[in-house]
């Protein structure tokens, strides 16, 4: 069915961005006849963009701008004006820095139209600027159409905690009174979104990318999900969570609220506690406390449903432990894919447990599952020469269970951070350590091949059942392995390189070709110094 024209209203949201909003503007203005009308709402800006908006919208009949008396704080109050102010019988909301990519529109409202649904929704892509990568967010749930009539037939939507992927009937938001916090309050789509889901709506879900979510890290102003630096984010973010739970609970949906509670052990939790390591001690006690009080919340079965998810691992050690401790291996073991790193401790009755100090966290589930979903840990050393690095590999067993699938070898892949590709994978023997219960595994690596830019070490084991499992690797430390050196290189001259350690322990590496290349280096290392 071909969409009907002038049904949608795209709520354009902006603060202080006037030099992103326009883009914002003109992409949804570019969604052709479908759309009514562009509603752009400034919440009381201070740096033109409300007379930049003005301008635009007296040569655009189609573009109405709300000037807000007072500034809110938030984006839940911009997007309610929206939501009071439309005409159009569809709306959809737009951040001011991010844009909807063409034929956005059209394909929700066919998908609403054609399935009678309430809500529409489509992949969002989070696209890392300046670079141009895209990453696409809950690629799963959109991999192909689905019509639901009810949100309770797929839980796994509470995931989707975004607002601006999706087109909502004007009239069910009204009849329902969904709508969003008031003034500031972070996070505002996960209490919206469970309003949304706990309103019961028929929902179209299409694979099309529908909404292009800018992310600049280097940014003078971090939005909410970059900027966790301050406790105050994870206060906030628990407390949305918190309040979407008690939404979805108290409209009887015990499967979406269970579900939340799963998205945050699986994508909340693992997220901050990567990070947790590189923060103040004043900050990790606060973040300890904040997250026990929130666990101590959940139902047992919220963490007993499936306990070889490393989350649920997470969650059990900080419930058992009244302070931070074992932050390194919480952050590798927070990792995609997650890796348990040694040492692996055992009750007194044998009982593989997480530490001798904390006993009563028990990992006897790992001697249950299959090898290919065990968190396995290789610990990698890269070690920069003329010609080719050398890379040594180190597969540690788990209680046994490594073992008994037989290592056979080990895929390794580079993988460009910037740019997504890959460069042709190696495959290496893995032999055991007769003197450690493990396996090794060294291999050369062209370097010069590789060229210019960040690149993450990838590994897939094959072990002698015939199964896999994907990994990362440890980065080991040690003289002279994680620092910056120049190499003689036969095609570059020179290769300035530079192994290191992710914020979730994983190596990766860092090349810089010829000498123009470690004159950049050079360059930004001292306006970093300056600055």
């Amino acid at each position: 069915m071909k969409p009907q024209h002038a049904q949608v209203c795209v709520v354009v949201i902006g603060y202080n961005d006037a030099a992103h909003v326009t883009d914002a503007v003109r992409s949804a203005l570019a969604q052709g006849p479908a759309v009514r009308e562009v509603l752009a709402v400034d919440d009381r800006s201070t740096d033109g963009s409300a007379g930049l908006l003005d301008r635009l919208a007296a040569g655009e009949p189609r573009l109405r701008v709300v000037h807000r008396r007072e500034n809110s704080g938030g984006c839940g109050s911009p997007r309610n004006d929206g939501i009071d102010a439309t005409t159009a019988p569809y709306l959809m909301f737009l951040d001011s820095d991010d844009v909807l990519p063409p034929g956005a529109v059209d394909a929700l409202l066919g998908a609403a139209l054609e399935r009678r649904a309430e809500v529409a929704a489509g992949l969002c892509v989070r696209r890392e600027l300046p670079s141009g990568r895209e990453t696409p967010w809950q690629r799963a749930l959109y991999a192909e159409p689905a019509v639901l009539p009810h949100p309770s037939r797929r839980p796994r939507l509470v995931h989707d905690t975004l607002c601006v992927n999706k087109l909502y009937r004007t009239d069910f938001l009204r009849e329902h009174g969904v709508r969003f916090p008031e003034g500031r309050h972070p996070y505002e789509d996960f209490v919206f979104t469970a309003r949304v889901l706990a309103a019961g709506p028929r929902i179209a879900l299409i694979p099309d990318t529908v909404y292009v979510w800018h992310v600049r890290r280097t940014a003078e102003r971090l939005s909410i999900s970059l900027d966790r630096a301050d406790i105050d984010n994870w206060r906030a973010r628990t407390e949305a969570g918190r309040a979407a739970h008690a939404i979805l609970l108290d409209a009887g949906e015990k499967r979406l609220a269970r579900a939340s509670h799963a998205r945050f052990l699986d994508h909340e939790l693992r997220l901050y506690a990567r990070e947790l390591e590189l923060r103040t001690p004043a900050y990790r006690r606060a973040w300890w406390d904040l997250t026990r009080a929130h666990l101590e919340s959940f139902d047992a079965a919220d963490l007993t449903v499936d306990p070889t998810a490393p989350g649920r691992l997470i969650a059990r050690v900080v419930l058992a432990a009244p302070g931070p401790r074992d932050l390194p291996r919480l952050k590798e073991l927070a990792a995609r894919p997650a890796r348990l790193r040694p040492p692996y401790a055992r009750a007194a009755d044998g009982t593989p447990v997480w530490s001798d100090d904390l006993p009563q966290v028990t990992l006897d589930h790992l001697l249950l599952r299959p090898a290919r979903v065990l968190p396995a840990a290789v610990d990698a050393e890269l070690r920069p020469r003329a010609r080719a690095a050398l890379l040594r590999l180190r597969l540690h067993d788990l209680y046994g269970r490594i073992a008994q699938a037989g290592p056979a070898a080990a895929d390794v892949t580079f993988s460009h951070r910037e740019e997504g590709r890959t460069a042709p994978s190696l495959r290496v023997a893995l032999a055991p350590d007769p003197d450690r219960a493990s396996w090794l595994a060294e291999t050369p690596v062209d370097l010069s091949a590789l060229g210019h830019g960040t690149w993450d070490l990838r590994l897939r084991l094959h072990f002698r059942d015939g199964t896999h499992r994907d990994v990362s690797a440890h980065a080991v430390d040690g003289p002279g392995l994680l620092r910056r050196r120049a190499v003689p290189d036969t095609r570059y001259g020179v290769l300035l390189v530079q192994p290191y350690r992710t914020h979730a322990g994983a190596l990766a590496l860092r090349l810089a070709p010829g000498w123009r290349g470690m004159t950049e280096v050079v360059r930004r290392r001292l306006d970093r110094l300056l600055h």
